[in-house]
């Protein structure tokens, strides 16, 4: 992006994960998220939304939606696992994008819910609008929220985002 437009701040929340006998932190993506990571990656590339930076939690299902979302990109893109975006909520999400360097201009956050879907909220507040209604409605898993940032991210305050698309891309191969 020029710099003279807006930044984009990317919220993904990790594509399905499995529920093994392991610690949270260790648990693996389930088929079916190993199916939709991809298709995230494919949707971010074909709508120019191939982020700067990422900051990805250091959960393991969150690290390997982040490489299967990466595959796709066919450009290497920074990441940070953060292992502060683990169960973090709204507000500590905000509090590390506000830590971003000026000059990303496209970020991504992968995260968990409920503070994933809580950041979009917060960071959209009380406008209106389709994405807006689905993404109060439900952030599923693999679901991609594209917020426009007016400004700095250190001065980013709530509402002042403006959220643009909210999708669940699905990868095929059937149900999960």
């Amino acid at each position: 992006m020029t710099s003279g437009n807006p930044r984009r701040l990317v919220v993904l929340r990790h594509a399905k994960s499995a529920w093994p006998d392991v610690p949270d932190s260790e648990r693996p993506l389930a088929p079916r998220g190993r199916r939709d990571a991809p298709a995230a990656g494919r949707w971010l590339r074909e709508a120019d939304c191939v982020p700067d930076l990422v900051v990805c939690s250091s959960a393991r299902r969150t690290r390997q939606t982040w490489d299967l979302v990466a595959a796709e990109f066919g450009t290497t893109t920074p990441a940070i696992h953060d292992a502060r975006l683990d169960g973090a909520s709204a507000e500590e999400l905000l509090g590390v994008v506000r830590e971003i360097p000026a000059q990303v201009r496209t970020l991504m956050v992968i995260g968990h819910n409920p503070g994933v879907q809580e950041l979009v909220l917060l960071l959209a507040g009380e406008a209106e609008g389709y994405a807006l209604d689905q993404a109060r409605t439900k952030f599923p898993t693999s679901a991609i929220a594209v917020l426009g940032v007016p400004g700095a991210w250190s001065s980013l305050e709530p509402g002042a985002a403006r959220l643009t698309d909210m999708v669940v891309p699905r990868g095929g191969g059937g149900q999960a």
